[in-house]
């Protein structure tokens, strides 16, 4: 087992690693900008290494400074958290390169995963269904035309590195098509450094469904469940996430969950990943997309199996093989996680920075806030805006549902704007509560001038 992590992330995830190393005996080494310097993750590490100025591209995403703190201070692993370089098949080439162990998948399946249209293909030879698409990259405008004339309107137009809602476009006629295409090449070669982008049949009001697999590259992988991650703003960024994934017939469910495995042990899948569906109303469903690191909602996963998944990711990086087998997968009760974000409502939910003045996170059965914020702690301006997880768990959804309620109604968050305001309207919604959820349910059920 390693002796040192160096964990290359900032905020709540940063924290949740640092705890888990803690907790088996590992010493932990955090980085951090100088906007960073008095964030939660720099105080609770054993060790600290400043990367750089506040701006990403200076520090999270500078490769070079990061496996540097890990050679000066001696660490063995890196963890990646998500976002930043976690996906990034440059960087876990990298830290094996210089004989430090990536606690994620290989390189090549990052890479061959991370390219979206690849990454369609490689499914279909997994027999796992697929969107109707471009097949690969869009080569202009021409061919643009071409594929949405044969597949139909509406599309998608989406960067082939894209993830998290960005590089997205949606085409609704042809007159459309060639501006949309510029802003989706302009924005993915701006987010991601790649404008190549593939097309995409639209699956209207679709349900987005996600399965938790882990492997050991040894081709063994089991899956840990569904969720539900159809709660998105109208930028495709995730509100609220629930697990199990309910309202699923249980043939659907196991269909689903057997094709994400399946697609897992076809790349020969080391550590955390999350194969992502679409499920439309007639109950048909298509793969989305593989993240090839752990997910901002694995915590709702945790609750309902019991199965500490970051503690995995560890343990399979360092050469250990999975620790349980399928059959040992059950699923207790209904957990759902609200991600509470720094964001104005009356800006349209633009990012916001500020002094915590005052902070009570709730407590009490079944309640688990993962964050990094504190009283008088300065959000910087320059990263992304979520401060905290909100997450409950209870024996039934509808006691979940009541608890969180209770939980959003202690929450309390004094000195800059947060979203709280609009996950209390959210899990108020009648159409929540009854389980009628759709990617399209914020445009359905929140009116534009409170969201």
């Amino acid at each position: 087992m390693f002796k040192k992590i160096l964990i290359a992330n900032r905020g709540e995830i940063a924290v949740r690693v640092i705890r888990a190393c803690r907790e088996m005996r590992i010493q932990s080494v955090a980085v951090y900008s100088q906007a960073d310097a008095e964030s939660l993750h720099v105080k609770l590490a054993d060790e600290a290494v400043c990367i750089g100025p506040p701006p990403n591209k200076d520090s999270y995403l500078h490769a070079p400074n990061i496996i540097g703190a890990a050679h000066i201070t001696g660490a063995e692993a890196v963890h990646p958290g998500y976002g930043y370089l976690s996906e990034q098949a440059g960087f876990a080439e990298a830290c094996e390169a210089c004989k430090l162990a990536f606690i994620g998948p290989p390189a090549a399946v990052i890479e061959q995963m991370g390219d979206k249209a690849q990454a369609r293909e490689i499914a279909r030879a997994a027999r796992v269904p697929v969107i109707p698409g471009s097949g690969g990259e869009i080569t202009g405008e021409a061919d643009a035309l071409r594929v949405a004339g044969k597949i139909g309107y509406p599309v998608y137009i989406k960067a082939v590195a894209g993830g998290g809602g960005t590089g997205i476009r949606r085409v609704d006629e042809p007159d459309q098509l060639p501006r949309a295409l510029q802003m989706a090449r302009s924005e993915a070669e701006s987010a991601f450094g790649n404008p190549e982008v593939y097309l995409e049949k639209l699956i209207e009001a679709p349900r987005h469904i996600e399965a938790q697999i882990m492997g050991d590259g040894r081709g063994h992988a089991i899956h840990l469940g569904l969720r539900e991650c159809s709660l998105q703003n109208l930028r495709h960024k995730k509100l609220v996430e629930e697990a199990p994934a309910g309202e699923l017939p249980g043939s659907l469910r196991t269909r689903i969950a057997e094709s994400a495995v399946r697609l897992a042990r076809s790349v020969g899948y080391r550590n955390a990943g999350t194969v992502e569906f679409l499920v439309d109303k007639k109950g048909d469903f298509y793969f989305l997309e593989m993240n090839t690191r752990l997910q901002v909602e694995h915590p709702v996963t945790e609750l309902v199996t019991g199965f500490d998944i970051v503690h995995e990711q560890i343990r399979i990086a360092a050469g250990e093989p999975l620790s349980i087998a399928q059959k040992s997968v059950h699923i207790n009760g209904h957990a759902i996680e609200c991600r509470i974000t720094a964001e104005d409502p009356e800006r349209g939910y633009a990012p916001s920075a500020g002094r915590i003045e005052s902070l009570h996170f709730p407590g009490g059965p079944g309640v688990r806030v993962d964050s990094y914020i504190y009283p008088g702690y300065d959000v910087p301006p320059y990263y992304d805006p979520m401060l905290a997880k909100l997450i409950v768990w209870a024996p039934t959804r509808p006691e979940a549902i009541a608890r969180m309620a209770g939980a959003l109604d202690e929450i309390r968050i004094v000195g800059l704007p947060t979203n709280i305001s609009l996950q209390k309207r959210i899990i108020a919604t009648p159409a929540y509560r009854h389980g009628e959820i759709a990617t399209d349910f914020i445009a359905r059920h929140i009116t534009p001038d409170t969201e």
